[in-house]
Order: structure tokens, then sequence, then C-alpha cells
């Protein structure tokens, strides 16, 4: 059975790659492919079962309620998904339990194996910052995927019963420290050549360990898109991440 999708953000980078990975699945349909100029009723007109958003952080949320009354299922690519805005995605699922949400902070297998191992490690290590690096043309910083790392650090090092990490610093200009995420610092760098990059640095007595990932191209991001929309209608209610989908949220 063909699956109908539509594709939110269609006409951007990701979105125009998203669509023709989608076009090119003989076991998927792409049936509507908006930008920011058109009007969500042509999903419905369109009869797409599942829709993918990969617009902006001033955007997503109005596109996913709108699918969700609608009963569309929903794939979200789109940055800016924090604890906040996820919650108000429960409640909107609440009230249409047949519908699935998979928000997806990175569709890179190579980044997800990263955040997993990443937090497998935080429970050794005394220290741990996230570096991340984008194009310039990115409109969120951090990134949801060093949001989700920095959380999924968070979560392991207080399962394992570890302490604040080690800083003594007394003075510095704003910001120079990073961002905080559960405590734990993120550095965003924005520069022109770059796609997207990700470094976790651990550090502990007489020790560092680092891991990254770096993607090269879009079309790395694209066997997660198709995994999530041929997945999502599966799972209904929310899911977070890649991890479920990949069989890694034991």
């Amino acid at each position: 059975m063909t699956l109908r999708v539509g594709v939110l953000g269609g006409s951007g980078r990701m979105g125009s790659a998203a669509c023709a990975a989608i076009d090119a699945a003989e076991d998927l349909e792409l049936v509507a492919s908006l930008g920011s100029a058109d009007v969500r009723d042509e999903l419905v007109q369109a009869g797409a079962q599942v829709a993918v958003d990969l617009t902006r952080p001033d955007a997503v949320m109005e596109n996913v309620r709108f699918c969700i009354e609608h009963g569309i299922h929903v794939v979200v690519g789109t940055s800016g998904m924090d604890d906040e805005r996820l919650e108000a995605v429960r409640r909107w699922l609440a009230k249409a339990p047949g519908v699935g949400v998979v928000v997806v902070p990175n569709f890179a297998i190579g980044a997800v194996l990263m955040m997993r191992f990443a937090a497998e490690a935080a429970r050794w290590f005394e220290s741990v910052e996230v570096i991340e690096r984008h194009h310039p043309d990115k409109a969120d910083a951090p990134s949801g995927t060093a949001r989700r790392t920095a959380s999924m650090v968070a979560s392991a090092r207080q399962a394992a019963g570890l302490g604040k990490m080690p800083d003594a610093t007394s003075e510095a200009l704003e910001g120079a420290r990073g961002a905080r995420v559960e405590g734990v610092p993120v550095h965003a760098v924005r520069a022109r050549g770059l796609v997207a990059s990700q470094e976790v640095l651990l550090g502990g007595q007489g020790e560092t360990f680092s891991l990254r990932h770096d993607t090269l191209d879009r079309s790395s991001f694209m066997p997660g898109v198709l995994l999530a929309v041929r997945q999502v209608a599966g799972r209904p209610g929310l899911t977070l991440g890649l991890d479920p989908l990949l069989g890694l949220d034991d």
C-alpha cells in the first residue's frame, strides 16, 4: 500500500531533498509540497496521510496542530521543539489518540548514534560540553540536536549520581561559557561553508574523550526521513528521536 506524503517547507534545501527522496521511494507518493505562501488546506485536499515539517521554528507549531486536528500524522524535523512545545503537542494528541507525531532532532543515523554514545560515556567523566557547528543561515541556536544531546547527557549523569560539573570561572563575557541545557554547557558556531557538525567533549582525571559527527551533505538525512515517514502511522502519540525507530530505546 502506497503512503501519501506531503512536505511542509518543500521549497527549502532540506525540504527539496526530502521531496526528491519521497518521490523516488516506491512505497511512498509525494502528493503535496508546500512553501511559505501555500495554505495548509492543500494537505487535506491532496489526501496526505503523513506530513513532514521542515519549516521554521516560528511556523512549526501551527503546522503540527493543523495536522493533528485533521488526522494527519506528522514527522517534525524543524528545530526549536523545546519541552514547552513538546508538552503542547502531547495535549493536542490527547484529543486525537490515533495520530502519531515523531519529532526528530537529527535525521542522520550517525548523529543518533553519537548522541546515544555520549549519554553512555557521560556517566564516566567529570566534565561534558557540547560544541555544535552549522551554516549561518540556521535560525536557532543551539541546534535541536545539541539540546537533545545535552538533555540525554544530563539525564545519564543524574542517573549515575554525579554532581555539578567543575567550573571555577568567576569572570566571563556574556555567552563565553555557552548556553546551559540542564546544566550542560552548549556552544554554537555559525560559519559559511559548514553544513552540520557536533562534538561532545568529555574530560576526566588525566584524559579527555571526544565524540564527533560531521554532516557533509543533506543526503545523509534522507534514510532517517524515510524511516520516520514509514513508521509514524504505527506510533500513535508523541515519539522523540529516531532511537525507538532504530530499536535503540531500551
